[in-house]
């Protein structure tokens, strides 16, 4: 096996052995504390231009299969582990993890100290990052680095983003239809809701709200998505034109940001971000405690101690983290829109989440009894 070395922007290097294709590759370093879910994970377009690092030690033990991908590749700039495992063990498993890695061209790095690195980025936050099994040189690797270009003012939704439109049917009676606006959606999104009656339409990125309301859906779904909110104007336009219709409105992750700032809030850059399947969020509506999978780096700035004002009316904060007092979604109050900014889908993680779909039917059951 051959040597690879990992080098951040600040200079800190670490040296290990090549982990799925020998290359080089540079991306943006954040840490995942998932202790399962690494096929999920490597193929969520929100990782899309991200180094991710498990700090779960042991990754891989149980392969890989063709059923648990989140999209149609693997998006992750690389891929860092402690302890890879030997041989997969699961009924499941067709495959190892390292020969995909391998397949899908992901450069990894495995054998060094995942906690240091984990605990670095902590303290500093997200930096850009070098893996290289070709390069020795940590200087060489590092102006690589420090050239790539930073997740801040990143517009990486349409790279993501399916380029034709297509539908997810309804499993059983089809109940309801809505527009799902694709900033970087994953698969388990419309399957959630085609077990709920729901038919899913899903449109590019850069969808308008024409676009979106043009079949007369019963609602409008913003999806996940990576990159730098603030870059994002076509979908906040799009968002806009939506609330203006008044049709009901569910977001996630991006889509919580998007809306955030189609209602007029800002968003900014977490320090190092929340990713990983174990994150507690107080539910404020109901006053419990929700374990959630989360992944993102970016969150919308809203007080918590009073509703904003807003061009569609007041907006509450609904969730927030208990680790950081993020904001962690949104309530309008006078239309029919909320939004998460962790993933209720949660594949893989917790399951505490899921009635969020169930509710986002029942704002579209609401919405048809009013005008019936």
């Amino acid at each position: 096996m051959s040597d690879a070395i990992l080098v951040l922007e600040d200079g800190r290097t670490f040296r290990g052995e090549a982990y799925g294709a020998v290359g080089t590759t540079v991306g943006e370093a954040v840490f995942s504390t998932g202790m399962t879910g690494y096929q999920e994970t490597l193929t969520d377009p929100s990782y899309h231009r991200q180094v991710v690092v498990m700090t779960a030690p042991h990754i891989g033990n149980t392969g890989v299969n063709g059923e648990d991908d989140e999209s149609r590749r693997m998006w992750v700039a690389g891929f860092v582990v402690r302890d890879p495992a030997r041989r997969p063990a699961n009924w499941r498993a067709t495959g190892s993890l390292d020969d995909e890695l391998v397949a899908q061209g992901v450069v990894g790095i495995s054998g060094i100290d995942t906690r240091a690195l984990t605990r670095h980025l902590r303290e500093r936050g997200a930096m850009r990052v070098g893996i290289s099994s070709e390069i020795s040189d940590p200087d060489q690797l590092l102006a690589q680095v420090t050239a790539a270009d930073s997740m801040t003012g990143a517009d990486l939704a349409p790279q993501v983003s399916t380029g034709e439109a297509y539908v997810v049917p309804a499993v059983g009676e089809k109940r309801y239809t809505i527009a799902a606006l694709d900033l970087g959606i994953k698969t388990a999104t419309p399957r959630h809701l085609a077990d709920l009656g729901v038919e899913t339409h899903v449109l590019p990125s850069t969808a308008t709200a024409e676009e979106l309301l043009a079949a007369g859906p019963d609602g409008v779904f913003l999806s996940n998505g990576p990159g730098d909110p603030a870059t994002a104007d076509y979908a906040v336009e799009a968002v806009r034109g939506v609330l203006d219709a008044r049709r009901p409105l569910f977001g996630i992750c991006f889509g919580n940001q998007i809306l955030g700032r189609a209602l007029g809030l800002g968003t900014y850059k977490l320090r190092f971000g929340h990713r990983g399947l174990n994150q507690p969020v107080l539910d404020r509506v109901s006053g419990t405690v929700r374990v959630t999978s989360h992944n993102h780096g970016f969150a919308v700035d809203a007080p918590l101690d009073r509703p904003t004002d807003t061009p569609y009316g007041p907006v509450e904060v609904s969730h927030v983290g208990l680790n950081d007092d993020v904001v962690e979604g949104l309530r309008c109050v006078d239309v029919p829109a909320f939004s998460v900014q962790f993933h209720p889908e949660s594949a893989a993680g917790p399951h505490d989440a899921a009635p969020l779909f169930q509710r986002f039917v029942d704002l579209m059951e609401e919405q048809r009894s009013a005008q019936a």
